[in-house]
């Protein structure tokens, strides 16, 4: 049996199966925003967010944003929340 400390319990999620840990938000977002061919500049717009804000997401400078946040990623990205969430 394997036992593992995580300090950060969001992003340790490391099962004794040995999965990946899980993908922050940032990490998300960043990945549906490169398969959705949309620059940072491009979403933030789309988003109706500060530009500097996207960034610090996706880099985890901020790893809580808010729901309200999140709501407009999700409809920049022109996904649902629970698509964005669960990607």
């Amino acid at each position: 049996m394997m036992t593992l400390s995580c300090k950060h319990l969001i992003t340790c999620n490391i099962m004794a199966e040995n999965k990946q840990p899980e993908k922050t938000i940032g990490q998300k977002i960043k990945e549906l925003r490169k398969k959705k061919d949309l620059t940072q500049e491009g979403l933030a717009r789309k988003a109706d967010l500060p530009y500097t804000t996207l960034v610090k997401i996706e880099g985890d400078a901020i790893q809580n944003p808010t729901l309200d946040t999140i709501t407009k990623i999700a409809a920049g990205l022109e996904v649902s929340l629970d698509d964005l969430i669960n990607s």
